[in-house]
Parts: C-alpha cells; sequence; structure tokens
C-alpha cells in the first residue's frame, strides 16, 4: 500500500500545471479535428480544473487504476470526455497517441465516458444530471469502507437545470457526506443558448447554500484560486462543498470563447491552425 500511495500522487508547480492545462486544450483541439465531431467548448473551460485534479490534488496510480485508496473524479458533464481523456493520456493510463483513436469505431474513447472500456474513467456518462448522485454512492462507500479517499463531481451549468441534481443535493448534506465536493463549470452557455436565457439558475451559490453545502465561488481559470478551494473543500468536515468555478465556453481559443456554436462542433483544419497558434 505504502509503495501505491507514494506513485500515486502529481506534485506539479503552479507553472507547470498553466502549462499542463494548455497542452490540454492542445489535445481537445486535435482529437476533436480528427474525430470531426465533439465538444470543444465545455472541454476548454474545464480544462484548468481537470488539471488541477489531476496533476496536482487527486491521489491515483496509472499503474493501478483500480487501487480501492484512489481519490474519485466524476464526470457528469460526460460530452466534455475528450479534456478528460486528454489529462489520462499525460498521466500514462494510456498512450497519448491513443487520442487520435476518439469517437472511431472500436476505440475505447468513446464520445461519453465508459468505464468499462476505458483505464482510469469511473462513471459511464450519457444522460446529463446523474453524476452527483453516483458520486453520492461512492462517497458513502468509503465510509461503509473505512476509507478516506475523495470524490470530485464536475457538473456543468445548464446541466444544473436537471432535477435530480437538487435531489441529490438535498441528501449530501442530511447524511453529513464530507468527503465529497461537487465542482460547477459556471461557463454560461449549454447546447442551444445562454443559461440565463433557457432556465435562469442564478442565484446559484444562494441555492447550495440553501441546500446547507459549503460554497465557495472562483475564477475557474486562475491556478492559485482552484488549489485553494480544492485545499479548503478536503479541510471542510460536516458537509459537502461546492465550488462554482466562474469560467469562459471555449477558453484558450478566441473564435471559441463564449460561442455557444463550439458546445458541439469540430474546427475545421483552418480553425485548428489557428487554435493551435494561439494555445502555443
Amino acid at each position: 500500500m505504502a509503495d501505491s500511495q507514494t506513485k500515486a500522487k502529481f506534485n506539479l508547480s503552479t507553472p507547470e500545471l498553466d502549462k499542463m492545462a494548455k497542452q490540454l486544450r492542445r489535445h481537445v483541439i486535435t482529437m476533436i479535428a480528427t474525430a470531426g465531431s465533439g465538444h470543444p467548448g465545455g472541454s476548454l473551460s474545464a480544462a484548468d480544473i481537470v488539471t488541477a485534479l489531476y496533476f496536482k490534488v487527486m491521489h491515483h496510480d496509472p499503474k493501478n487504476p483500480q487501487w480501492p485508496d484512489r481519490d474519485r473524479f466524476i464526470l457528469s458533464k460526460g460530452h466534455v470526455a475528450p479534456v478528460l481523456y486528454a489529462a489520462l493520456a499525460e498521466c500514462g493510463y494510456f498512450p497519448v497517441e491513443e487520442l487520435s483513436t476518439l469517437r472511431k469505431l472500436g476505440s475505447r474513447l468513446q464520445g461519453h465516458t465508459d468505464r468499462t472500456l476505458t483505464p482510469g474513467v469511473e462513471m459511464s456518462a450519457g444522460s446529463l444530471g446523474q453524476g452527483l448522485s453516483f458520486g453520492i454512492g461512492i462517497a458513502l462507500a468509503a465510509r461503509l469502507d473505512k476509507r478516506d479517499y475523495q470524490v470530485y463531481v464536475l457538473l456543468g451549468d445548464g446541466e444544473c437545470e436537471e432535477g435530480q441534481v437538487w435531489e441529490a443535493a438535498m441528501f449530501a448534506p442530511h447524511f453529513q457526506i464530507d468527503n465529497l465536493t461537487a465542482i460547477v463549470d459556471n461557463n454560461g452557455l449549454q447546447l442551444d443558448g445562454r443559461c440565463c436565457e433557457i432556465m435562469e439558475l442564478q442565484p446559484l451559490a444562494d441555492k447550495w447554500r440553501a441546500f446547507n453545502w459549503h460554497v465557495i465561488e472562483i475564477d475557474g481559470h486562475d491556478m492559485s484560486q482552484i488549489l485553494s478551494a480544492l485545499t479548503e473543500a478536503r479541510e471542510t468536515k460536516g458537509k459537502p462543498t461546492v465550488i462554482i468555478a466562474h469560467t469562459v465556453k471555449g477558453k484558450g481559443v478566441s473564435f471559441m470563447e463564449n460561442n455557444v456554436d463550439f458546445h458541439g462542433k469540430a474546427p475545421t483544419a483552418q480553425e485548428v491552425e489557428i487554435a493551435l497558434k494561439e494555445l502555443a
């Protein structure tokens, strides 16, 4: 156990984390362009959060994906699988070269995550709104098994329009599930427009507080703020924590930023060239 735990912690510096987040964004662009389909906008907005978790905060072991004491990351907004695959590949769960097989027939890297196919994936995704409930189950299992791992669930803000999210949000504080952290990628856009026009979520922080969560609001692209929030979440006892990360959809690529068209559209060859130059 000690040997596995020693291997299981990545510990990049903040500048190295920022550099890795750019690398994940480059992977997202090339993967989706090669596949000819996918969801770049939300993958790019979540890249800094995913980087902080996999390369600094979480205990996990690419050589032993089923290590019982690993921290768990649940991608509830499963359509942003490309950014998770990029992180898993860079960590060594599978070869980086395999990223080029995204969405191809027979690939382990499907358009939505599949835990039966992909090393390091904890939940099979598809329908939105289910990840928080799934994460609660895993967090409760830690209590029953007397293990101290943490569970992190990444939600989309549009996803928070789903009723099941709020059933789970009511459940977790009632049972004082304090090894659970929800992270809302609050980029303001969903498939067919602005969240505030489709179903107003604000005041989002107050909603979570009313459900008795510990609430932290941050700039989801400021690595120092992300790390500080994740530390505070781990140290908070007696209730779950939600981090509302204010982000920009399509972050890092000028023509994708705050552009709902790139929620689920692959870039053209010319757009790829521009995007990779901007992410250099």
